[in-house]
């Protein structure tokens, strides 16, 4: 039995690789959206054309995957393996980073968008492979703590990943100037390009199963009849995947021009905030993924405190690597126990979590639009420790009683992941209406419904009979 367990960690291992790459490319657009806005002289609404471009490739590769395999009349994934999905979905990523070779040669900012989004086609399919696996590699007990850990590795890449590619555009701190060259972005993405082929043969050859036994029954049950959306949590759901993504990335999207434009910030300053952005997911992510690790109630207790410390910790080192100054952030750990205090109260609850952390995310958002300086940027980035546990939260909420119909329902929440573009772009519009440090309150109004939801659900389950006080599913 023990033996069984490693080598599912040791399956479990190979596969984040690809939610580390996920993460460092998504956080390193909030580099490239001010490049590009310099660049090509875009307004603040046009350059978040780079998050629809990204966020909304989820969707359309979702569509593509639904409408092959219906055509097929079995499922695509199932029917040539999850290795080979997974390594299918890395070279259409790799094929996107070639086009910004010939987008920088010839100056065209839609080449460039078509480059990143063919790059999330590719992590469309990816995700739609490594997330129910990365539940079926282990006891289904823990596999929304895999799911959570796995978020958490991601976000790894969220943290490193604007530091590397500003350094690769900027240079290091001590020569770095503001000039920005679109040249410049050629290479680093070639680099990725290659990185993605690598790891394509790395899982082709680690020992990740092909069709493991407990995914695989539920992507080929095509007995499934009737709709997954007759279900009101799943619908409102929905919603709440599209608005949760949605301040995720807008918020952090545009940071960069209201630091740059209301604060004086100079471009290559920006990448160590955007990173501490990110690195609060992963703060958040890691305190919410110890119950992966042990059963042991007090042990859980004292891990809810090392691993967020441990977490930032790893994004000091990390920005000290780089040169840069950790003195502005170290007032930081003092917010992180904020976050410690709102998992506590949750208690594991899915519900009462989201509701906590949207109504603190709205208190966050509040502080940073009616303040100024270095508070601002501290509320601002602080939105993603209360961002950071929101996605399984809804996801379990969404897909709570849906029975036969789970994965019908889990293929719809994946396509709302659009909203991460949408929702930045509406923001970036609203931005040249009123300002952008007020055009936060997009991101209020994104808290506001998931508050909605977090008390609506929990009187639709109650009303089917499923209490999470009673049966904690997935609260992390």
């Amino acid at each position: 039995m023990e033996q069984n367990s490693q080598t599912k960690w040791g399956q479990f291992i190979p596969l984040v690789t690809v939610f580390f790459f996920w993460g460092f490319v998504a956080a390193s657009n909030d580099i490239l959206i001010p490049v590009f806005k310099k660049a090509f002289d875009l307004s603040q609404s046009e350059s978040q054309l780079v998050s629809i471009a990204f966020y909304v490739a989820y969707t359309v590769g979702s569509l593509i995957y639904v409408g092959i395999s219906g055509l097929m009349k079995k499922d695509l994934i199932n029917t040539i393996g999850y290795k080979n999905s997974l390594a299918l979905g890395l070279t259409i990523s790799a094929v996107g980073t070639l086009l910004f070779y010939p987008a920088a040669n010839l100056g065209s900012f839609p080449l460039m968008l078509s480059g990143l989004f063919i790059v999330a086609l590719g992590f469309s399919l990816q995700q739609t492979v490594a997330n129910p696996l990365a539940i079926a590699l282990g006891p289904i007990k823990t596999g929304s703590q895999r799911l959570t850990l796995a978020g958490g590795i991601n976000n790894l890449g969220t943290t490193i990943g604007p530091l590397i590619v500003s350094f690769a555009i900027f240079g290091s701190i001590s020569s770095a100037t503001n000039d920005v060259s679109i040249e410049s972005v050629k290479i680093p993405y070639l680099c990725l390009g290659a990185a993605f082929l690598a790891v394509a043969l790395f899982l082709k050859l680690s020992p990740l199963p092909d069709k493991p036994a407990i995914v695989e029954a539920k992507l080929d049950d095509t007995s499934v009849k009737g709709s997954a959306l007759k279900y009101p949590q799943l619908v409102l759901g929905m919603i709440g995947i599209f608005v949760y993504v949605g301040v995720e990335v807008s918020t952090a999207s545009n940071l960069p021009a209201y630091m740059e434009k209301d604060l004086g910030f100079a471009i290559k300053d920006i990448a160590p905030y955007i990173s501490l952005y990110w690195a609060s997911m992963m703060i958040g992510r890691w305190t919410g993924a110890v119950e992966a690790f042990t059963d042991n109630v007090d042990t859980q207790k004292i891990l809810r405190f090392i691993a967020p410390y441990l977490a930032f910790a790893i994004f000091l080192g990390v920005n000290a690597a780089f040169g840069h100054d950790l003195a502005p952030f170290y007032v930081y750990a003092l917010i992180i126990l904020v976050l410690i205090i709102a998992d506590f109260m949750s208690k594991g609850n899915p519900a009462r979590m989201l509701l906590i952390f949207s109504g603190i995310g709205i208190l966050a958002l509040l502080i940073g639009m009616f303040t100024t300086g270095m508070v601002s940027v501290y509320a601002f980035t602080s939105v993603g420790l209360f961002c950071s546990t929101l996605w399984p939260c809804i996801f379990t909420l969404a897909v709570s009683g849906l029975g036969k119909h789970t994965s019908q329902g889990s293929s719809y929440l994946i396509m709302m992941i659009m909203g991460g573009g949408i929702v930045s772009w509406l923001q970036g519009y609203v931005s040249q209406i009123i300002g952008i440090q007020h055009s936060y309150v997009i991101g209020i109004l994104c808290f506001a419904y998931l508050a909605y939801y977090a008390w609506k659900v929990s009187g639709i389950l109650r009303a089917q009979g499923i209490n999470f006080d009673e049966k904690i599913a997935g609260g992390h």
